[in-house]
């Protein structure tokens, strides 16, 4: 008989028998995907702010290579072609670097890790308070490789500051990915959403 009740008590376990209350209500299962929505944006916008700070590296190197190709000053020469397009990357690189774009693509960065992974282990426990059980599934999947991906950029970044370009071309790479794998997540997300309004209630 104990083996029968416990068998039966995994087959139906507690978070599916509405013992948690609020927990397994419509609000809090909505927090999931209203702040993933916002951190798809904010992913978006995070790789704005990176590829423009990147600007500014890519920027420094065209100006370099066009120096090394100015000839040599002379009283009676005119003004070589050359350093009128310098003074015009020049400028827009100033203007890049007053954009503050290192700093800020740094803090969306942080963002991104710590309250993604947070909301992405949030969307599995509140699934199972609401259900009893996870669903195996491309959200499931692509979730848990976002959320990878979110911690394999982020432990680049060292080597990046250090001016390893090959971790730079990993970062940009996986987040590339990161971002497929999150546009693929809208439609089974909005597919889940439609489902916690059929089989919830408020609060």
């Amino acid at each position: 008989m104990p083996k029968l009740l416990a068998r039966n008590l995994c087959v139906v376990p507690l978070s599916a028998q509405g013992q948690f209350g609020i927990l397994e209500g419509r609000s809090l299962a909505l927090i999931h995907p209203i702040l993933m929505a916002t951190l798809f944006g904010v992913t978006v916008y995070a790789g704005y702010l990176g590829w423009q700070w990147r600007r500014v590296r890519t920027i420094q190197d065209e100006i370099n290579a066009l120096k090394a190709q100015l000839p040599p000053k002379s009283d009676d020469a005119p003004p070589s072609p050359l350093e009128a397009q310098i003074a015009q990357l020049t400028e827009v690189r100033k203007q890049l670097v007053k954009g503050g774009f290192k700093d800020r693509h740094n803090n969306m960065g942080s963002l991104l890790l710590g309250l993604g992974v947070t909301l992405s282990i949030e969307g599995g426990v509140n699934t199972y308070l609401r259900t009893g059980r996870l669903f195996p599934g491309p959200h499931l999947y692509a979730g848990a490789g976002i959320t990878v991906l979110w911690a394999l950029a982020a432990s680049l970044v060292p080597a990046m500051q250090k001016g390893n370009n090959a971790a730079r071309n990993a970062h940009i790479l996986l987040n590339a990915i990161n971002v497929l794998l999150f546009a693929s997540q809208i439609p089974t997300g909005i597919e889940i959403v439609y489902k916690v309004f059929e089989f919830t209630k408020w609060p």
